[in-house]
């Protein structure tokens, strides 16, 4: 099985320091819907894995978040494709879950429920915390420019092993695509 897992905020939709808190807000980068529908058309099969404080933060209820990602699926299934799984971390930054990024909770998740080893499977993020997750989880990580990626890419020096850089989702895909012909 090929299987990817993807960050969202920042990686496959516009991020805010506001959050994301409705489904109006909820706004695709370019081409990332269409790199996932890409990805799904080749046979992977596509996970998010993604922190939601703004839940513990009384900012969203988990309803709207469901909202969310229905509008996304809405948006994917036009293009013939669709998220495979959505794991998602509810807890704020002092709850001290293990599912919160950078910790790997929600990647030792999802292997557990696709029962698949998760050595070198690609896990691409914006932010620091999405590259160390996969990275302890045994995923290659895949930092885009996207989102708070160039802010990550500033201190470099931090990335974890390995780090692969791209553009976009749309460059990861191609890349990736592209190794399998």
């Amino acid at each position: 099985m090929k299987l990817i897992i993807l960050d969202r905020d920042g990686v496959i939709n516009h991020d805010s320091d506001a959050f994301i808190k409705t489904a109006d807000e909820w706004h695709a980068l370019p081409g990332s819907l269409e790199a996932i529908a890409r990805l799904c058309h080749a046979g992977w099969r596509v996970v998010i894995a993604s922190n939601q404080s703004g839940i513990a933060r009384g900012l969203i209820s988990a309803h709207a978040l469901c909202r969310i990602h229905e509008r996304m699926q809405a948006a994917l299934a036009g293009l013939g494709a669709h998220v495979d799984a959505i794991f998602v971390c509810p807890h704020g930054p002092d709850d001290g879950c293990t599912c919160r990024k950078p910790r790997p909770g929600l990647f030792h998740d999802i292997a557990r429920r696709f029962d698949i080893s998760l050595t070198g499977v690609p896990a691409v993020g914006d932010s620091l915390r999405d590259l160390l997750a996969g990275s302890e989880a045994g995923c290659t990580p895949w930092l885009v420019r996207t989102g708070n990626g160039e802010r990550t890419l500033a201190d470099a020096g931090a990335l974890p092993p390995g780090t692969q850089l791209a553009d976009d989702l749309a460059d990861v895909v191609n890349r990736l695509l592209g190794n399998e012909t």
